[in-house]
């Protein structure tokens, strides 16, 4: 028998493992699509007067799920005969999808992980296949995941063809590949540990040099993190304000439900269909706030300042929060406190990474780079904004109804001056005011230095209720004063607590306030301090030394000793 060759059997491996990734790509898409199919089934079944049969059913499933792409769609039949786009996706379908895709990346970047690491373990006399692994790289991964999503696309669209809804050919290169993409991408950059860096080899050599730095990518991560906190209130507030609006026309939404669908299969389609939106109006209300608005057709837009022109309203629960036309009034004007609120929060935490409460003072970043993060947070919050909104609009048929939703390019830098001409400002004054330190004693048990703390002041520290470095909570500044306060609970004469009051014991009384203290009486007279009998103690401690001491003057020794006893007459006498 001939053995197989190491080279062939990598290769044999690597194959296998390109073709792993191949179908674990294509599951995802099945299961997505399945899903969403044995939904519409469901629906269709138990509907008493379906307008299709079962294929039909199923070419709408396959056509609401490329939506959920992304994709456009086309509704042929129409009462004018002209076919309607639909461009607005649902953004809560838009997560099943994504989450699929990028967990079959990182599974199949983790599966080339693993056996890499199994290779390594191998028999030394294959060490030169093993910088070979037979899994296949993050790229190849990424391609094949992304082809074997990408077929079942492909099929999908063809089958949605000649169907109720049947996708736009133009909208599945962009942005439906991009979306696939983009998920595989993340995926197999989680499988890899989410390492930021290195910079790509094309890029210029001052970019690669800024992303080799630690301090560059800290700061990158602090403002990403900022970012995505600014974006989350910002959403959070935009619900709340669509929350608030339905609350105040409860009436008009119920109305518009119940006149969608007379029986509850209808209703809980009208119903599931208003949830896979919400996100949308999330977004919608997030636009409110920031200033631009949203349009209500190719006439009309709500902004905090009032409703413009006649909008063309679709009867559906979710648009019964759209403002009433006219001027706008104060209930307008207060979601404009939406935007300062995201504002607030990309401040506050620039502010936490710019000026930590368990660090010291020298580590703290400079007005400069605080600034600079700040703007770059208020970047990314922009960013995020417009790409969201771009998803969270879009064509609904023809005529007025072409352009509904909100415009992403006012959005988004509306949320970037928004978070720049706050945050900036905000996160400057966040900054001193934890740099501070009269008065509330809640960085006074850091270290100023980049040093450790000594044991023994650490114990000492412990004792008395504060330890070196421990992170003190700026709503609670009595602890500052603990070491001050008795049992009893009574402060002591000394006031306020001092930085070292938890390590240095309180000195002794002065000898002069002891009753019966008289000068002097406690010099001693025995010969034991006298001058010949001390020169003879350094003569015989000198000889015994083996001439390792030096040759010290007795008088300077001597006058040395009649110094310090004149210094300090209360204390112990020194002994040489």
């Amino acid at each position: 028998m001939t053995q197989r060759s190491p080279q062939v059997t990598v290769r044999r491996n690597r194959t296998l493992a390109l073709a792993s990734a191949l179908v674990k790509g294509a599951v995802a898409a099945g299961l997505g699509l399945g899903s969403l199919t044995v939904l519409v089934m469901v629906v269709w079944i138990s509907s008493p007067y379906p307008d299709s049969g079962p294929g039909g059913a199923l070419r709408a499933a396959a056509g609401v799920w490329l939506l959920a792409h992304g994709a456009g769609l086309v509704r042929p039949d129409t009462l004018s005969g002209v076919p309607a786009p639909v461009g607005m996706v649902p953004l809560l379908l838009l997560l099943g999808p994504v989450w699929l895709a990028h967990r079959a990346a990182r599974d199949a970047a983790e599966s080339q992980e693993s056996q890499e690491s199994q290779e390594g373990a191998r028999d030394e006399a294959r060490a030169e296949w093993r910088e070979r692994p037979g899994g296949p790289s993050r790229v190849g991964a990424f391609c094949a995941v992304t082809a074997g999503y990408l077929l079942v696309v492909a099929g999908a669209a063809a089958c949605a063809r000649g169907g109720p809804l049947h996708a736009d050919p133009d909208t599945l290169a962009f942005p439906v590949a991009l979306v696939v993409a983009g998920a595989a991408a993340a995926g197999v950059w989680t499988a890899a540990g989410r390492p930021f860096g290195p910079a790509p080899s094309w890029s210029p050599l001052a970019v690669q040099e800024a992303v080799a730095r630690t301090l560059f990518r800290q700061r990158t991560e602090a403002a990403f993190r900022s970012a995505a906190a600014g974006l989350t209130v910002l959403l959070g507030g935009g619900a709340l304000l669509v929350a608030v609006a339905l609350g105040r026309n409860a009436g008009a939404a119920q109305d518009a439900f119940v006149g969608l669908a007379g029986d509850w299969t209808g209703r809980i389609a009208v119903l599931l269909l208003a949830a896979a939106l919400a996100p949308n109006a999330a977004l919608w209300g997030a636009a409110y706030g920031l200033g631009p608005g949203f349009s209500l057709g190719t006439g009309a837009t709500a902004t905090p300042l009032g409703l413009d022109g006649t909008p063309a309203l679709p009867r559906f629960p979710l648009l019964a929060a759209v403002p009433d036309q006219g001027p706008g009034a104060l209930p307008n004007w207060a979601a404009l406190a939406v935007p300062v609120a995201a504002a607030l929060a990309v401040a506050w935490f620039t502010a936490r990474r710019a000026a930590p409460a368990d660090a010291p003072r020298a580590r703290a970043w400079s007005p400069r780079e605080t600034v600079l993060v700040t703007l770059f947070a208020a970047l990314g919050c922009g960013a995020g904004t417009a790409l969201l909104t771009a998803a969270a609009g879009g064509p609904i048929g023809t005529g007025a109804l072409s352009v509904f939703g909100p415009v992403w390019w006012l959005t988004g830098p509306a949320a970037l001056v928004w978070t720049a001409a706050i945050g900036v400002p905000a996160a400057l004054l966040l900054r001193l005011w934890r740099l501070r330190t009269p008065g509330w004693a809640w960085r006074r048990d850091v270290p100023e230095a980049d040093e450790l703390p000594e044991p023994e002041a650490e114990e000492e520290a412990e004792e008395d209720g504060a330890v070196p470095g421990r992170t003190r909570r700026w709503w609670a500044p009595w602890r500052a004063r603990r070491a001050t306060v008795g049992e009893d609970g009574e402060a002591g004469r000394a006031g306020p607590a001092s930085p070292a009051a938890s390590s240095v014991p309180a000195p002794d009384p002065a000898p002069e306030a002891t009753p019966g203290f008289e000068p002097y009486d406690f010099l001693p007279t025995d010969p034991w301090h006298g001058k010949a009998n001390r020169e003879a103690r350094w003569a015989s401690l000198k000889q015994g030394s083996g001439g390792l001491m030096a040759d010290f003057p007795a008088d300077r020794t001597a006058g040395r000793a009649d110094r310090t006893e004149s210094a300090d007459p209360g204390g112990p006498a020194a002994t040489p």
